[in-house]
């Protein structure tokens, strides 16, 4: 079809120039040929291309090349991507990054990465100036004719960083921009998707694999095919909920608020993990209050992985104080008494509850979905990573088999704040 599309649009010598390039070779999705949209989502699996095409996409952009460029030069161009440190090791330095287009000659002249600067320069003079999510006030002022956003469903403050784009997107004739990920079911994603001004392309693994490792595609498959990740991760499917969960993200979204009502009462729960290394179960730590209204308010989520037990104590006490809340609720069927003891040793006067699970993780988690649908409990702010588990936690756990220890927490803090527990109230205000 490329072939095809380059007989038809251009001449015997611009058409030889475009076929020994990678548009020659490229599936149909990645070069989405005689269309050139405000924004082009492509969707993708892991190691689908998406990255390639993205580079490939800035590639074709500075040297003026078709079906991309219309014979300009795109001389200002923004790279985002989750962090800095991702725009560089994955967009710019990566295997399939910009820079490895360049690697082995007769693809045009090698832009020299300022790293000080955070920039690329390519010799005609084109700049790419490197951005990152974290600090979407980097965006104001920089002005662009184009632009690659990288991985935009891992982003922490997506929508506020992409807004901050837009205002930039405003040099040239017809300014662009590339957006790569892998879907998730994010506020950005889902805004993006309903865009009638974004072309949408999307590409499995499995179209990729002739440039994958041997096998690769095939132990994934038989992995993880027909999971909830496995459609996300390797077929590229936006998977909004799972069907056997306790929760739903519209469930969560309804019970959403911006304040809460006077708070009776604090808890901060803690689900510790089994061990403290990187690659272990992240340590559950969720705040919530009861409210003056009857209604139980989720207020924080401080969870983290691999945190040594000082560690997390310090986080769950700090939580404590910060919300000057009444007693921190421990779980302690993994470490037993070594878990109130580890939290006194950060601080012997916070009051420790420990309670112990006495039956499986969904029959005590039941009884607080069924709270939700009845109203009685909000969240006080958005938690992502918290509702990420909650909707994706079903009879057999989480999809990809991880513990679900900030749900382990939810469940905790809001049993503790249900029955009629506890000293007597004092009222606060929460800010």
């Amino acid at each position: 079809m490329q072939r095809g599309w380059a007989a038809r649009n251009l001449t015997d010598d611009e058409a030889a120039r475009v076929l020994a390039e990678w548009v020659g070779h490229a599936r149909d999705a990645q070069y989405p040929s005689g269309q050139r949209p405000r924004t082009f989502l492509l969707i993708g699996g892991r190691g689908s291309g998406k990255t390639r095409t993205g580079a490939e996409w800035v590639n074709a952009l500075v040297r003026g090349f078709a079906p991309f460029s219309s014979g300009r030069v795109h001389r200002r161009i923004a790279l985002v991507g989750e962090t800095l440190a991702d725009v560089r090791d994955v967009m710019i330095e990566g295997p399939s990054g910009i820079l490895a287009l360049t690697a082995g000659g007769g693809r045009g002249e090698r832009p020299a990465f300022e790293a000080s600067r955070r920039r690329l320069i390519w010799p005609n003079g084109a700049t790419a100036q490197i951005f990152s999510a974290e600090d979407p006030d980097s965006l104001r002022g920089p002005q662009f004719e184009a632009a690659w956003c990288d991985e935009v469903a891992k982003w922490r403050r997506d929508e506020e960083t992409f807004d901050m784009l837009q205002f930039g997107l405003r040099l040239g004739t017809a300014p662009r921009q590339i957006v790569t990920t892998t879907p998730r079911p994010t506020r950005l994603v889902k805004r993006l998707l309903a865009d009638a001004g974004t072309l949408v392309a999307r590409m499995a693994t499995d179209e990729n694999a002739a440039n994958l490792a041997a096998g690769f595609v095939d132990a994934m498959r038989q992995r993880y095919a027909g999971t909830r990740l496995g459609r996300q991760e390797l077929d590229g499917e936006l998977v909004e909920d799972r069907q056997d969960a306790l929760w739903s993200r519209a469930l969560i979204e309804a019970a959403r608020t911006v304040r809460p009502a006077a708070l009776t009462r604090i808890v901060v729960a803690v689900d510790p993990p089994a061990a403290s290394t990187r690659s272990s179960d992240a340590c559950g730590i969720v705040a919530a209050g009861q409210g003056a209204d009857g209604i139980v308010y989720v207020l924080a989520d401080a969870s983290a992985a691999g945190l040594k037990p000082h560690q997390w104590a310090a986080a769950a006490v700090a939580l404590f104080h910060g919300l000057e809340a009444d007693c921190i609720v421990a779980e302690v069927n993994q470490g037993g008494d070594m878990v109130t003891a580890v939290i006194r040793t950060v601080d012997a006067a916070v009051p420790v509850r420990p309670v112990r699970a006495r039956r499986g993780k969904w029959l005590r988690a039941e009884p607080v979905a069924a709270l939700y649908q009845q109203g009685r409990v909000r969240h006080a702010g958005h938690f992502p990573a918290l509702e990420d588990e909650m909707c994706d936690f079903g009879p057999d756990g989480l999809s990809a088999g991880r513990s679900p220890d900030r749900v382990d927490a939810l469940v905790w803090a809001v049993t503790e704040l249900t029955p009629a527990r506890g000293a007597a109230p004092r009222v606060r205000d929460f800010k």
